[in-house]
């Protein structure tokens, strides 16, 4: 996959993603529960909180090194999920979708001028990439269409 491939990749899941709770009003996307914890505002913090990671660790990951271990450092990728829910679930919405927007521009242009290499072969950055971007969105975007499905929203 060359670059320009991999961003168009991101960028379409990222699209679909924003899709998934386009259209939504303020007290839809702040309000009711979409998952047994989560508001579609908590989701969208939940992305933007696993791009700020992804925009933390890849430099490191890139440079030969290997993150710390969420298991280590939180108890687990859930208990790390749990506190970050809590840290910004007071934000306001208007504060986490501008968060939103600058988190994911600043990494798709740390993609943009990474080493060639790093994103055309499988290697250990590709993959956190893919866990934390491409591979992440998706199914969030599926949770929010479902809960519009059977909420009629």
């Amino acid at each position: 996959m060359t670059r320009q491939q991999l961003l168009a990749r991101i960028e379409r899941a990222w699209a679909s993603f924003i899709g998934s709770y386009d259209g939504l009003t303020e007290s839809q996307i702040t309000g009711p529960l979409v998952t047994d914890v989560w508001t579609v505002k908590d989701i969208i913090s939940h992305v933007t909180w696993w791009e700020e990671e992804a925009l933390k660790y890849l430099p490191l990951i890139a440079e030969g090194g290997r993150p710390p271990r969420y298991s280590v450092t939180y108890g687990g990728v859930d208990e790390f999920n749990a506190l970050m829910t809590e840290q910004r679930r007071e934000l306001p919405l208007a504060e986490v979708l501008k968060h939103s927007d600058e988190v994911h521009r600043q990494l798709f242009d740390y993609i943009a001028r990474i080493p060639e290499d790093l994103v055309t072969t499988d290697t250990r950055f590709r993959k956190r990439l893919r866990l934390d971007t491409y591979g992440h969105y998706p199914g969030h975007a599926k949770v929010i269409r479902e809960w519009r499905e059977r909420t009629a929203v």
